[in-house]
């Protein structure tokens, strides 16, 4: 039976802390979907109180980013190409979450293969962190238009 022991070497701690990156903006990426579907909630009038807006935050952080992801589609108005964008990042955070390394694990014992999977973490994790930072923005814009610091909501 072929060693499964992972080398402990720069590029496989480079290649685990590049998976830990990609989750971590797809958590953000979470966050600041929950943010933005209290923030259009609150718009809309459909919290009435601080308890209720409280409460449904709890609920929502606990949401999975599909969840998420279906539910604010029916209340922020997404442009097509960030629908698609939102739609393909929960699909490919999905993979990377519960299919990654089960599906490439030979490749993280050889350099080529750790390298080749790094620089496609590398995308992913630009791609979250891009959809974050614009969902960051549409955030920022309704705390200004509702009159809200940023620190009401959390």
């Amino acid at each position: 039976m072929k060693d499964t022991q992972i080398p402990e070497s720069e590029q496989s701690k480079e290649l685990f802390a590049y998976f830990g990156l990609a989750v971590y903006y797809c958590q953000a990426l979470e966050q600041q979907l929950t943010n933005l579907l209290l923030l259009t909630k609150l718009s809309q009038g459909k919290t009435p109180t601080e308890a209720d807006l409280a409460d449904l935050y709890q609920r929502k952080l606990s949401n999975s980013l599909g969840q998420l992801i279906k539910e604010i589609q029916h209340h922020f108005p997404f442009s097509e190409e960030e629908t698609v964008q939102l739609q393909a990042v929960w699909k490919q955070r999905n993979h990377i979450v519960h299919d990654y390394f089960k599906e490439r694990i030979q490749e993280t014992f050889t350099p080529a293969g750790r390298a080749h999977m790094i620089r496609e973490l590398k995308r992913f994790k630009n791609k979250a962190r891009r959809l974050e930072i614009k969902l960051q923005g549409y955030c920022t814009e309704m705390y200004t238009k509702l009159g809200l610091e940023e620190e009401d909501l959390m």
